[in-house]
């Protein structure tokens, strides 16, 4: 064998010795993953990017991300955030977000951007580098929010598949696929029709007989009764956006011609052998609503007519049920006219949409 055949016979040897060195020197990226805020094709987008590093990435090292079909455009350190974590499970590892600057330095990843690969720098000393067999994390977008809040997005490509290529002198590689699609919005409609419940207790309510010794206070089976009892009460809910109001309408207790006085529009206490027609209200329930003024103090009011209405209790917002507890009370004086005394109130709920 000549010496040329010989040189280039140990050249091939000293080659076969050595490739499988240079071919496990790099190793693929697992666990690799884009989590974009949008896949709307042409649309500015957040990135959070997951993979394991076989080799990790040791300081002054490099990852380089390579976004193919999309536009990286104006995105800056800013824009950023680089955590590693401590294990290599990216769905339960405990990641540290590191330091991020415009360029590496002791501790401190840093981001260059030409449009469309995107270079992090591992730091040139300190902490920060990422252990092999370990888990990183990589957001881009305004969801970077370490140190500063970040406000330059990468934009998609056209519809179609593309890829994120990831090597770099840190010693791995790989790729991520995504697909952008004309719009990844669906419409959804629904109706909630509008509701509204309201009932009275009771319809029929009483005092009895009156006197001019005592007050008497309406019952719900009409034979009155000389202390404070429930005559009857109202219920009301809604949906409604502003809630309901609840109104009476109608006179005090009337004879013909004669009529038992009602109190008005101020709260007022019980008098004994003066003339009084009045209500009061409590609420109850797991509604918002509330009684309204002049109805809601321990005294008594009554301020509707034939004609005109009182509020009696309203809520602003929508409300379960509430129940308003109606308490009536009737004196009279020792001239007022005999005779049998009676009125109708009308009350309504009014839902407020």
């Amino acid at each position: 064998m000549n010496r040329k055949l010989k040189s280039l016979f140990a050249s091939l040897l000293v080659l076969s010795v050595i490739s499988p060195y240079l071919a496990v020197r790099a190793a693929t990226i697992s666990s690799a993953q884009d989590i974009l805020s949008t896949v709307t094709a042409s649309t500015v987008a957040n990135h959070e990017i997951y993979f394991v590093s076989p080799t990790g990435a040791a300081l002054n090292s490099d990852i380089v991300l390579t976004f193919t079909g999309m536009t990286t455009t104006g995105v800056a350190f800013g824009d950023v955030d680089i955590a590693t974590g401590d294990s290599g499970n990216c769905s339960t590892a405990t990641f540290t977000e590191r330091t991020v600057a415009s360029s590496a330095g002791a501790a401190a990843w840093g981001v260059s951007n030409s449009n469309p690969a995107i270079t992090l720098s591992a730091p040139t000393s300190g902490a920060g580098a990422l252990s092999a067999g370990n888990c990183i994390r990589i957001k881009i977008g305004t969801n970077a929010s370490t140190g500063t809040a970040g406000t330059n997005q990468i934009t998609n490509g056209t519809v179609g598949l593309k890829t994120i290529t990831i090597n770099g002198s840190f010693g791995d590689s790989g790729e991520i696929s995504v697909y952008f699609i004309s719009n990844d919005q669906v419409s959804i409609t629904a109706t909630v029709p509008q509701a509204m419940t309201f009932s009275i207790s009771d319809n029929t309510i009483g005092f009895g007989t009156l006197t001019s010794a005592n007050v008497r206070f309406a019952s719900g089976d009409a034979s009155g009764a000389t202390t404070p009892v429930v005559a009857h009460d109202l219920r009301a809910s809604t949906n409604a956006n502003n809630g309901y109001t609840i109104t009476v309408k109608g006179y005090s207790l009337t004879s013909g011609g004669n009529s038992i006085t009602p109190i008005g529009g101020t709260n007022s206490s019980i008098a004994s052998g003066t003339e009084q027609f009045g209500v009061r209200f409590a609420a109850t329930g797991s509604g918002s609503g509330v009684v309204s003024a002049p109805y809601s103090a321990s005294g008594y009011a009554y301020a509707a007519t034939t004609n005109t209405t009182s509020l009696i209790a309203s809520s602003t917002a929508p409300s379960d049920t509430n129940y308003y507890n109606a308490t009536y009370i009737a004196n009279i004086s020792s001239i007022t006219e005999s005779g049998s005394y009676s009125t109708a109130l009308t009350y309504v709920a009014t839902a407020n949409y």
